[in-house]
C-alpha cells in the first residue's frame, strides 16, 4: 500500500507548481480541499480510457481534490488550462490524514475510478488490487474495504448522486478564478 501527498512533492514531471490546503466544514462537504496549480513541467501526461486519449497534466492545468472527512476516497477533479473539466479521477483508500505541515494524504488501496466529462465510467486497477492481496499487501478485510467503497461509489455515480462533480465545478469558478483576479490578492482562504 502506497501513502499518496496531495502536494505531490516528489512528482519529478512537475518542475514549477503551487499548491494550496484548506480545511472546510460546511453542510455540503467537511474535509480537505487542496488546489495543485501546474506552472511548468518536463511532459504532459496522457492517458488512455476506452478509446479515448486525454492530457491530464500540462501547464496551466489545476487539479482540485477532496479529502472527505472519515470517507475511504478522495476525489480529483482535473482542469485544463482553459478551464474545463478534463476527468475526474475517483481514488480508494484505507485511511487518510494531513501532515503537521498541513498536507493531506491517503493509502491507497488501488482501486480507482475515472469519470470522463461526457459521462462514461471506469473502474480501474482491479487487478493490482487481486495482486495487492495475493502479495499479502494488503488484507482481505482491506480487499473487502476497498471492493465495497468501489461498489458504493459506482452506484452513486450512476445514480446521479455523487456530489463531487458539480461542487468541484463551483469551486474551480469559485477559488481558481479568484486566485487569477488582482482583486483576490492571495485572500482567498487557502493556505500554502
Amino acid at each position: 500500500m502506497k501513502r499518496k501527498f496531495g502536494d505531490r512533492a516528489n512528482w519529478r514531471r512537475i518542475t514549477q507548481r503551487q499548491f494550496k490546503s484548506k480545511y472546510v466544514e460546511s453542510e455540503a462537504f467537511t474535509g480537505y480541499i487542496t488546489l495543485y496549480n501546474i506552472h511548468a513541467l518536463r511532459d504532459p501526461l496522457w492517458k488512455t480510457y476506452g478509446g479515448h486519449t486525454f492530457r491530464i497534466a500540462d501547464k496551466g492545468y489545476t487539479w482540485i481534490q477532496y479529502y472527505p472527512k472519515g470517507a475511504h476516497f478522495i476525489v480529483t477533479a482535473m482542469f485544463d488550462n482553459q478551464g474545463e473539466i478534463v476527468e475526474w479521477y475517483i481514488d480508494v483508500c484505507k485511511t487518510q490524514g494531513v501532515t503537521d505541515q498541513g498536507v493531506p494524504w491517503f493509502d491507497d488501496l488501488y482501486l480507482d475510478i475515472v469519470v470522463l466529462r461526457n459521462g462514461e465510467v471506469f473502474l480501474l486497477d482491479e487487478d493490482e488490487l487481486d495482486d495487492a492481496l495475493g502479495r499479502g499487501l494488503i488484507t482481505v478485510k482491506d480487499y473487502d474495504l476497498a471492493t465495497e467503497t468501489a461498489r458504493e461509489l459506482l452506484g452513486e455515480i450512476r445514480a446521479h448522486r455523487f456530489p463531487y462533480f458539480s461542487m468541484s465545478l463551483e469551486d474551480f469558478k469559485r477559488l481558481v478564478l479568484e486566485l487569477g483576479s488582482p482583486r483576490a490578492g492571495g485572500k482567498d482562504g487557502l493556505s500554502d
